[in-house]
């Protein structure tokens, strides 16, 4: 693409990658009808590298997050929405094509962000709620993000641009990085994936006593980053008439997350908010438990007790409990159902 008039930002990318592969000819996979005119990808082109060491693996870079062309957006400091996203994927011996489902899933993290206007960070994570690879035996069902450990930062003409890795995590490496942080624990897995490679095949990591020990120390010294969780079961209750109590209603899949979080997070001294569909439950450390209804939101100040009781019943088991010496509280977990995506139930929790 290099050569073509006012694609500066395009040949700023290119060089980038030029410096790390040379004369190495990508395959590049470009989009044919635009998204502005109705096209179904909104990434502008991928191109993907062959790479033997340290392992044998696939890179693929993003071309459509950042401006390519002239600029457009009025913030002078970024490219587009700042970042380019890439993608490392083992590779095996008699594979001489990347595998189209990678393909799709940098156009899936376009659709979000072009829907949505959210952009990723070094730290960031996102459940997928399934497999990476639609249909694949994997553990791995949710994604991380770093800056690309071989691709420095650029500035180009229309301004700066990152290259964000994105990573394959099974679940319970999610959990701990929302009860500590994705940085540490990228950090403490790193030996074990070079370049953050992403392997299909793999076990958790936190299988391995020196991660495992590693997370455990580090959110308990520094508690967890996560201070926003979206829950997307969750609901408040108010008292009913000529009754004290009030229920708050969780999912089962984020019920153990919510009650690590709650340790992590209030013990700590810090406010921990839950946003849900229509509603959004903010706890915060207090001397004394109490509870504060407004019109769209409520606040649940917990003394450190009252947090380590409430976090005990947050388990992926669906019931109703009333809170230990807080009769008033109570915590109802409903099953989760996990759909696909024709709609079809394909895992239930709780």
């Amino acid at each position: 693409m290099s050569g073509v008039e006012n694609a500066s930002g395009w040949d700023a990318i290119d060089a980038a990658l030029q410096n790390i592969y040379g004369d190495q000819e990508p395959k590049h996979y470009g989009t044919i009808i635009p998204y502005t005119l109705g096209g179904p990808d909104p990434l502008n082109g991928i191109s993907v590298y062959e790479v033997k060491e340290p392992v044998a693996h696939w890179h693929f870079v993003t071309y459509g997050f950042s401006e390519l062309y002239d600029k457009e957006s009025s913030d002078p400091e970024y490219s587009g929405y700042g970042f380019e996203l890439t993608f490392r994927l083992s590779k095996s011996d008699n594979e001489d094509e990347p595998p189209a489902w990678a393909l799709n899933l940098l156009q899936n993290m376009g659709r979000y962000v072009f829907g949505s206007g959210n952009i990723f960070r070094s730290g960031d994570y996102m459940d997928a709620n399934g497999p990476i690879c639609q249909g694949a035996d994997t553990l791995l069902t949710a994604l991380s993000f770093i800056a690309d450990p071989q691709l420095p930062e650029i500035e180009t003409p229309n301004g700066r641009v990152e290259f964000l890795q994105m990573i394959g995590i099974t679940q319970e490496e999610l959990l701990a990085m929302q009860v500590w942080n994705t940085l540490g624990v990228l950090s403490a897995i790193s030996e074990h994936i070079p370049l953050y490679t992403t392997n299909l095949l793999r076990d958790s990591l936190l299988s391995l006593p020196a991660v495992s020990e590693a997370v455990r120390i580090g959110s308990e010294t520094e508690g967890s980053n996560t201070g926003i969780l979206y829950v997307d079961q969750l609901s408040w209750n108010p008292s009913p008439a000529g009754s004290m109590s009030k229920t708050l209603t969780i999912g089962a899949k984020q019920a153990e997350v919510v009650g690590k979080l709650l340790r992590g997070r209030i013990l700590k001294k810090r406010n921990l908010t839950l946003s849900g569909p229509e509603t959004r439950i903010v706890f915060e450390p207090g001397e004394a438990r109490e509870v504060q209804e407004q019109e769209d939101s409520v606040t649940i100040k917990l003394d450190p007790a009252s947090a380590a009781a409430i976090a005990l019943l947050l388990t992926p088991v669906a019931g109703t409990f009333a809170v230990p010496a807080w009769p008033e509280l109570i915590v109802s977990i409903v099953p989760t159902h996990i759909k696909d995506s024709e709609g079809n139930i394909v895992e239930s929790i709780g």
